[in-house]
């Protein structure tokens, strides 16, 4: 789910630089010292999710939780993900430096429809979990594959959406799981 430099045009990636920029400074100003440990650990379990890769259809992929981000840090899990995916690309060339903000964007954003549907409080919380986990990763990779549609690349490129559907599966479980761990342990993890 990674874009690397190179793949989409230098000045979409430049954009979506200077919009991540502003989105971390709209969601990143003003936070209390209490939510710091909450953020450094999502962000911290995001960057060793991407260390552990399942093989699927030709390919590899790792664990997002984003979803499960945006349950547990709301609006802040934008900055986390950034965090993660900085050093991910500094460490370990997932993606690229140049088109961190692309992909922070991508991934932020399947955090922060996490988050919002974990806030439909009408709707059950087992389910709300389980859709903030598929949608978090399904959202991303629906993005990317506009990105790369946009850039080019065909429509076989709408093959990687379904490559996700089983992956988004399995966030979803995940996802209920977690919260169904920390809704008996430590509710309060669950704003």
């Amino acid at each position: 789910m990674h874009i690397a430099d190179g793949i989409v045009s230098t000045e979409a990636v430049l954009a979506a630089d200077a919009v991540t920029v502003g989105v971390l400074y709209l969601f990143g100003r003003k936070v209390e010292v209490s939510e710091v440990p909450k953020m450094g650990f999502m962000a911290a379990a995001l960057f060793v999710a991407s260390l552990i890769h399942f093989p699927m259809a030709g390919t590899s992929l790792h664990l997002g939780l984003f979803g499960l981000a945006g349950i547990i840090l709301g609006l802040r899990a934008f900055p986390a993900v950034f965090a993660a995916l900085f050093f991910q690309a500094l460490i370990f060339q997932h993606g690229g430096l140049l088109s961190v903000g692309l992909n922070t964007l991508n991934m932020g954003a399947g955090a922060l429809l996490g988050f919002f549907i974990w806030k439909l409080s009408a709707v059950p919380e087992s389910l709300r979990a389980l859709a903030a986990g598929f949608l978090g990763i399904m959202l991303p990779a629906f993005l990317l594959t506009m990105e790369f549609q946009l850039s080019g690349y065909g429509r076989s490129v709408f093959f990687i959406l379904s490559i996700y559907l089983i992956a988004a599966a399995a966030e979803g479980i995940l996802t209920l799981v977690v919260v169904g761990f920390f809704r008996k342990v430590e509710p309060s993890v669950l704003g």
